[in-house]
């Protein structure tokens, strides 16, 4: 597996480009040289550390990646480490703390990472607004915004190897994984710059006036300076179901990553500064979600807050945009069910299915199908086949040469915080009386990482497990006697982020697609997610949407334009002497 390029100097880059017009393609832009004589750090686990400038030593480990074996003995890159404001890497004013990205696989650091403070955030909001009110950013046609999110596509496509061993780095996701992440990011970018390519021709709407004296139409404006954060789970991924909208649609940002997995988006920063995206237009800032993130959440800046992550973090964001009164969307947690009908042909397909569906992303997706409901019939076959497959599966570092070739295995949970939290629910849902059918414990392979089994539990619905959101590769399993039971079931959650019906019976399957109350409705299948398709939920899985044209949508205000066709007309309110 590639990870990073052999021989790349640390060099910042600077966007100098004063003209706004997109590039026919990528834009190499002039870089600031490499601090000199920096003062080496011990070297830990085969990481390096400069003052300034972390660079992760890499060559002595072996990839995964099969297709990419030409670039996969590499040598050395470097990592952002600092906030990108206004189109330079920032370090903070004064010092407000620093943290470590740890390799949830070996439990040692990547790169210490320096924590944004209120000037910098306050920076990252002027720069943004000065971008969308004073610069061409807003103004631009739909045409010339497509070229510059294409050229982010295209520098996304070129780095994929090396961006998708970055996150399987800092987030523990086997590598195949993280390259289909990737390749999402770029495809969604290009499908909003097909999007963007569109605008021009649908921004103005005439409207028949019910008054012959009026010309009447409605506009859509972009909306304005977004501040965004997002989780851990999908660090580039979450990121670009965010920026590439909101770019597209003429709006600036501040976005800040989690602390976990900043080094992906980072890179995303780096990348729209290769391609000339004006200083101001994208910003990011890094730090702790209790600090960096609610001094973001709070500022009084921004005209839009989108947020992906926890129902509870939400509800306190959600706060914040009432007393600001901003617009706000929010992409939160979930409980998804998946029902499995007794009327199933091919009981394999299913199974892979329902693992694919839980332990995908090891087990850390919001719109994860952890809530089996098996048909009482086919029960005991369905879960004595469910845990032997579940038992086979590998827990690996992303890393270990031995997995080179492989697919299917589970990595690591992104942090101490999330194992512990995950180990709990399992042993909490013992002590309520679950039944463990697989797994259950920590990986008895590894004495280093926060590795879990893959595991299954037979739950009852009155159980802890069975209602929260675990975020970790635990599928929780109970029985139902027929349809009505089935969609009762399914629907009693506070979340209804998504569903799934696995069924012979076309009928059935749609009806039961129709009746659950969720914003995501998989047939046959789980997880599947499309640019072209709205994502959101129900209930406290959040509200708006992203993805589609629904997403393009979100950034967009509508203002309605009256003009009086004759001036020289008196309106004859009052009489005039």
């Amino acid at each position: 597996m590639a990870l990073l390029r052999s021989s790349l100097q640390f060099r910042v880059p600077v966007n100098t480009t004063t003209s706004l017009r997109a590039p026919s393609n990528i834009i190499s832009n002039p870089r600031l040289p490499r601090r000199a004589q920096p003062t080496a750090r011990p070297t830990i686990a085969g990481a390096r550390f400069f003052s300034g400038s972390p660079v992760l030593k890499a060559s002595k480990m072996a990839y995964s990646n099969p297709s990419s074996e030409a670039v996969a003995k590499l040598v050395s890159t470097p990592f952002p480490s600092q906030s990108f404001v206004n189109g330079q890497w920032i370090k903070p004013q004064a010092y407000s703390g620093s943290w470590d990205v740890i390799n949830p696989a070996t439990e040692e650091p990547i790169v210490r990472v320096d924590n944004a403070g209120r000037p910098e955030v306050d920076a990252a909001v002027k720069a943004a607004r000065d971008a969308f009110e004073n610069a061409e950013w807003s103004r631009l046609p739909g045409t010339e915004r497509a070229k510059f999110l294409r050229a982010i596509a295209a520098k996304l496509n070129e780095r994929k190897a090396e961006i998708a061993a970055i996150e399987s780095y800092q987030m523990g996701k086997p590598y195949s994984e993280s390259e289909l992440d990737v390749g999402d990011s770029a495809s969604c970018f290009e499908y909003f710059a097909g999007l963007a390519d569109k605008l021009d021709s649908t921004l103005v709407k005439k409207v028949e006036s019910p008054d012959a004296a009026f010309e009447t139409s409605i506009t859509r404006e972009p909306l304005g300076v977004v501040g965004a954060i997002v989780p851990w789970n999908y660090p580039l991924l979450m990121a670009t179901w965010k920026v590439a909208p909101a770019l597209a649609a003429g709006c600036t940002m501040v976005l800040k990553p989690s602390e976990y997995s900043p080094l992906t988006v980072l890179e995303l920063a780096r990348i729209a500064n290769e391609v000339g995206v004006p200083k101001g237009v994208f910003n990011v800032v890094v730090g702790a979600g209790a600090s960096t993130g609610d001094i973001l959440a709070q500022h009084p800046g921004f005209d839009k807050l989108a947020f992906t992550g926890s129902v509870p973090t939400g509800s306190k964001i959600m706060s914040y945009a009432a007393r600001n009164i901003q617009n706000i969307a929010l992409e939160l947690g979930g409980k998804s069910p998946a029902i499995v009908f007794d009327d199933i042909k091919d009981l394999d397909n299913v199974v892979e299915w329902i693992m694919f569906g839980c332990f995908w992303t090891n087990g850390q997706i919001c719109s994860a199908t952890s809530r089996l409901l098996v048909q009482e019939k086919i029960a005991d076959q369905f879960l004595a086949k469910l845990s032997a497959e579940v038992n086979k599966l590998k827990l690996a570092n992303p890393h270990d040469p031995k997995f080179k070739a492989e697919k299917g295995y589970v990595g690591p949970v992104v942090s101490k915080a999330q194992y512990d939290r995950v180990l709990g629910f399992i042993n909490g849902a013992v002590a309520e009386g679950a039944k463990v059918l697989a797994g259950g414990n920590r990986s008895p392979a590894h004495d280093k990482g926060y590795f879990i089994q893959p595991t299954v539990l037979l739950v009852k619905p009155h159980m802890t497990i069975w209602k929260q959101e675990v975020f970790g590769p635990v599928l929780s399993v109970h029985t139902f006697k027929d349809e009505a039971d089935a969609v009762s079931q399914a629907n009693d959650s506070e979340y209804g982020l998504g569903g799934a019906v696995f069924s012979s019976d076309d009928a059935k399957c749609k009806r039961v697609s129709r009746n659950l109350r969720v914003g995501i409705s998989w047939i046959n299948c789980s997880q599947p997610s499309f640019s072209s398709l709205p994502w959101g939920g129900y209930k406290k899985s959040g509200i708006g949407r992203e993805l589609s044209e629904e997403g393009l949508e979100a950034y967009f205000e509508s203002k309605q334009v009256v003009a009086y066709k004759d001036p020289s007309a008196p309106l004859s309110w009052y009489p005039r002497s």
